[in-house]
C-alpha cells in the first residue's frame, strides 16, 4: 500500500503524489537549459523542490541529450566559513553523485588533486571545466540547498560558477540550477574575509530567471487524496476535502501530514475504511500542532528572527496599516509564512494557529487556571465568567506579562489568546483570523456540548479613535463575524494602551446591541 509522504523526496512506487514535473513550468525549464541559462528554483521547505529536481535529472538523462547530475550541498553547512572544507564536501558529494547517476568516475578520480593544486577558491571552476571537456555531451548541474551555505563559503561557490560561465558548454556546465528556500537575489552574505555584506545578486549576476515552485492547487489536493480512495476504498467526505484545502491552502507538507494522520494513525486498523470527516481533519491538525512536528517547529523557530517579527507582529496586533521593509516581506514570503498575494496575511490557517500558540506556549503552562472552573453543570462553557476572570488578571498582571513577549506590540492580544487556549484546549478549540488592515483580531471558540456545538466570538480591538467610535465599529464587526460563523454569542474586547490612562478609566463591562440588533458583551481593558 502506498502512503502519504511527509519526509524527503517522493517516490511514486511508495507514495501518493502529484507527479513532480507537472508542478514545474517544464516548457520554461527546457528552454532555459537549451539556451544555456543559469537559473534559480526556490520555494519554502517541504514543498517538493528536491522531488522536482530529481525528476528533472531523470528526464534529461533518459532523453540522452545531456548528462545531468543532482547534488545536495547542505552537508557543507556544518563547516560554516571554512571554505576549504566546504569545497571539499561539495566536490566529493558531486563526484559520488556523478558516479552513481551516470556511472561516470572522471570527477571522482581528479577532484582531490585539483583541490590540492589550485586551492578552494579555484577548485570548483577547474574541476567543472575538466569534467565538461571530458565528454562532448553538455553537462547540466542541479545544486540543491545552496542557501544552506553561508558567508565566504557561499561566496566562493557562487563566484566560481560565475567565473566559468563564459566557457559553457564545451568547458563548463551548459546550465546550472540553484535551488533553495530563497531566491539568490535576496541573499545578504556576510563575508568575514572582506568584512562586507555582499548581495547575492552581485555575486551571481548570471542568473537568468527565478522560478518559484508553488503549493498544490485545489484540484491537486483533491487528486492527491483521491489516490488513497482509489487504492483503498476509504473516502474523504466533501466537507473533509474542503477542510484540508481551507486549512492548508495547498501547502504540500501540511496536506500530506493531515491525510497521513487521519488515514493511517487515527483509530484502530478495523476502522480504517470508515469515511474521513471534517472533524477528523481538524483533530489531526490539533495533533500535529501539539506534537510540534518538525515542519511546524522549524517554522515557529523563525519567529525569533527580528526581520520576521517586523512583519508578523503587526498582523497579530490588528493594526490598520503598516509599511514593511521590502526585504523583510520577501523573506517571510520565501519562508511560506506569509501568503504570496495581497493582502499581507499568514500563509494558511494552520500557520495562523501555530504562530500565536508558539509565541505563548510557555506562558500557557504558567497560568494557574483550570477548565473545570468555567464549565457549568450542563457542560457549557461560561464565557462571561471566563472573560471577567481574564479582565481581573489583565489589570493585575498585564504589565509584567506583556513585557515577557518578544512581540510586545501584540502583547495584549497574545495574552488573551494564551489565557483562552489554556482553558478551551481541554474541551474545545479556538479558530483565529488576523491580518494587516483588519483593525481587529477575530477569535472563535468552538465548544462541544453533548450533541450540540456552541460557538462564541471574541473580537479584539485596539483603542485608536474615540472610545465611542471604537465600540461602534467593533460592534458591527463582531456582529458580522457572528453571522458568518453562526455563533450564538459575541464579546468585544477593547484594549486601551494609551499612555497615562488609569485602570479605573480603562476597565468596564456592559452589554450593547449592534445596528443589526445582536446583543454583544463589551469589555474594556
Amino acid at each position: 500500500m502506498r502512503f502519504f509522504n511527509t519526509t524527503g523526496p517522493v517516490v511514486a512506487a511508495d507514495h501518493y503524489c502529484i507527479p513532480p514535473l507537472e508542478r514545474l513550468n517544464l516548457a520554461d525549464v527546457r528552454r532555459f537549459i537549451r539556451d544555456k541559462r543559469y537559473f534559480v528554483l526556490h520555494a519554502p521547505r517541504q514543498t517538493g523542490k528536491t522531488s522536482a529536481l530529481l525528476a528533472l535529472r531523470d528526464l534529461l538523462n533518459a532523453e540522452d541529450a545531456y548528462r545531468c547530475v543532482y547534488v545536495n550541498v547542505e552537508a557543507g553547512q556544518a563547516a560554516r566559513e571554512d571554505v576549504e572544507q566546504v569545497i571539499r564536501t561539495f566536490l566529493g558529494e558531486l563526484a559520488v553523485r556523478a558516479s552513481l547517476t551516470l556511472d561516470d568516475e572522471f570527477l571522482l578520480k581528479i577532484w582531490s588533486g585539483i583541490l590540492a593544486e589550485f586551492g578552494p577558491h579555484a577548485a570548483v571552476r577547474v574541476a567543472l571545466t575538466r569534467w565538461a571537456k571530458a565528454d562532448s555531451k553538455p553537462l547540466v548541474l542541479l545544486i540543491d540547498e545552496i542557501d544552506a551555505l553561508i558567508g565566504d563559503s557561499l561566496l566562493s561557490v557562487l563566484r566560481q560558477l560565475r567565473a566559468g560561465y563564459d566557457l559553457r558548454p564545451e568547458g563548463f556546465p551548459q546550465s546550472v540550477v540553484l535551488c533553495g528556500v530563497r531566491d539568490v537575489r535576496d541573499y545578504r552574505i556576510q563575508s568575514t574575509a572582506e568584512n562586507a555584506l555582499i548581495a547575492g545578486g552581485s555575486a551571481f549576476n548570471i542568473r537568468a530567471r527565478s522560478l518559484r515552485l508553488g503549493d498544490f492547487s485545489r484540484d491537486e489536493v483533491i487528486a492527491l487524496l483521491g489516490q488513497h480512495t482509489e487504492e483503498t476504498g476509504q473516502v474523504f467526505t466533501a466537507a473533509a476535502l474542503e477542510t484540508v484545502w481551507t486549512q492548508t491552502q495547498g501547502q504540500p507538507y501540511l496536506v500530506n501530514a493531515l491525510a497521513d494522520e487521519t488515514c493511517f494513525y487515527d483509530g484502530d486498523a478495523a476502522d480504517r475504511l470508515r469515511p474521513i470527516t471534517a472533524d477528523d481533519i481538524l483533530e489531526a491538525q490539533e495533533q500535529l500542532i501539539l506534537r510540534r512536528e518538525t515542519h511546524l517547529d522549524q517554522l515557529a523557530d523563525k519567529l525569533k528572527e527580528e526581520r520576521v517579527r517586523r512583519v508578523v507582529e503587526p498582523l497579530l496586533s490588528g493594526v490598520e496599516e503598516r509599511r514593511f521593509i521590502d526585504r523583510d516581506l520577501e523573506y517571510v514570503r520565501d519562508l511560506g509564512l506569509v501568503a504570496q498575494d495581497r493582502p499581507v496575511r499568514i500563509g494558511n490557517p494552520i500557520y495562523a494557529e501555530v504562530v500565536p500558540r508558539e509565541l505563548t506556549w510557555v506562558i500557557q503552562e504558567e497560568f494557574e487556571q483550570e477548565t473545570a472552573w468555567y464549565v457549568t453543570a450542563d457542560g457549557s462553557l461560561n464565557v462571561v465568567k471566563l472573560m471577567a476572570e481574564f479582565q481581573t488578571f489583565f489589570r493585575a498582571h498585564s504589565e509584567h506579562w506583556v513585557t515577557r513577549f518578544q512581540y510586545q506590540e501584540a502583547g495584549p492580544q497574545l495574552l488573551l489568546q494564551a489565557f483562552l487556549q489554556r482553558i478551551v484546549n481541554s474541551g474545545g478549540r479556538i479558530e483565529r483570523e488576523y491580518g494587516l488592515g483588519r483593525g481587529r483580531t477575530d477569535l472563535l471558540i468552538i465548544w462541544p456540548q453533548g450533541d450540540v456545538t456552541r460557538k462564541v466570538v471574541i473580537e479584539c480591538k485596539l483603542l485608536h479613535k474615540s472610545l465611542d467610535q471604537t465600540i461602534a465599529d467593533g460592534l458591527e464587526q463582531t456582529a458580522e463575524y457572528m453571522d458568518r460563523c453562526d455563533a450564538e454569542a459575541g464579546h468585544l474586547v477593547i484594549f486601551d494602551r494609551r499612555e497615562g490612562r488609569r485602570w479605573e478609566d480603562k476597565i468596564f463591562h456592559f452589554r450593547r446591541r449592534s445596528v443589526s440588533g445582536v446583543e454583544i458583551e463589551v469589555w474594556g481593558m
